[in-house]
């Protein structure tokens, strides 16, 4: 299998490229970014992958630091209430039920900015909760790795952490309890569309370590998808351009109860069947402050990066 990645090498030097299973990264021609990778049709840009999955190595997993694969003007969005865990759920938190359990059964789905690429955190790296909100959870997610025609051309495993305390008290709050530092987390490698058979038919399993010891366990799979990925897509683009391309995620069908919140100090681990494995430390949000940093220093990233037993 083949993984599209985004990385920064040893002088701070910023690439993408394709990585194989053994960890060896052969770097694109011309070091493109990522967004100028979406703006190619499918078809080319699955011929640029293999033609340089086809040529020698010239580094490895181990000794890069993984990027986020977004960048340019790419965009995270987000969709909800798509599985009826989580319709269910938003309806037991929320003081104004109705309005979940009526946008599931809607035509228009909830779809949702998440995230520019600068605040996006990845795998290793820590995801926060807010210290204005009570209860704060993870939203396990697959998200669709989407070109500028709207084109689903790769996957990754997206954790949309969200304060269900803040959305619960007014719907009118959503941005403040899903939009900030720490709170948008995807898997460090796009794995491209054409190496996944069965999209819909994937096993999601996430578990939240605390002290060593399983806090929190579920799972689901994406056949329990209440709508159709395309659909999402087709409203997403409805009325706006994306000129490099958006990555969006799908919405959880993994949801805790009310009596489980997140810490600091927790660790979350999701997997998605084919797609790959997210890690995350949790922090609280006033130690988030070096994403902006990471801005013009991406080694800055390395300092931050969670150190998990095997």
């Amino acid at each position: 299998m083949t993984r599209i990645v985004r990385f920064a090498d040893e002088a701070g030097t910023v690439r993408t490229g394709v990585a194989d299973d053994a960890g060896g990264i052969r770097a694109f021609p011309g070091a493109p970014l990522i967004a100028e990778l979406l703006r190619l049709p499918t078809l080319e840009l699955r011929a640029l992958v293999e033609n340089t999955a086809s040529g020698p190595a010239a580094a490895h997993e181990e000794d890069v630091v993984p990027l986020p694969p977004l960048d340019g003007l790419m965009e995270l969005w987000a969709a909800g209430v798509t599985y009826e865990r989580s319709r269910e759920a938003r309806v037991e938190e929320s003081t104004e039920q109705s309005v979940y359990e009526r946008v599931y059964d809607a035509e228009r789905p909830e779809l949702f900015f998440k995230s520019p690429p600068w605040r996006v955190v990845t795998d290793g790296e820590p995801i926060a909760v807010r210290d204005d909100s009570e209860l704060n959870v993870p939203e396990p997610e697959l998200a669709l790795v989407l070109n500028r025609h709207g084109e689903t051309v790769g996957y990754l495993v997206a954790d949309d952490v969200s304060s269900r305390s803040i959305e619960g008290e007014n719907p009118l709050y959503l941005p403040q309890a899903k939009i900030y530092a720490g709170s948008a987390a995807v898997s460090s490698a796009i794995v491209p569309a054409w190496e996944i058979d069965a999209p819909d038919a994937l096993d999601i399993t996430m578990t939240v370590w605390r002290d060593g010891e399983a806090a929190y366990q579920a799972a689901t799979s994406t056949a329990a998808f209440h709508r159709t990925p395309q659909g999402l897509v087709d409203h997403l683009w409805r009325s706006q351009p994306f000129p490099d391309g958006a990555v969006l995620s799908t919405g959880t069908g993994i949801v805790p109860a009310l009596d489980f919140t997140l810490r600091a100090g927790d660790v979350v681990e999701i997997s998605i069947e084919g797609v790959g494995v997210l890690r995350n430390p949790v922090r609280a949000q006033a130690e988030l402050d070096w994403l902006v940093v990471a801005i013009a220093e991406p080694l800055t990233r390395r300092a931050h990066r969670g150190r998990f037993p095997e």
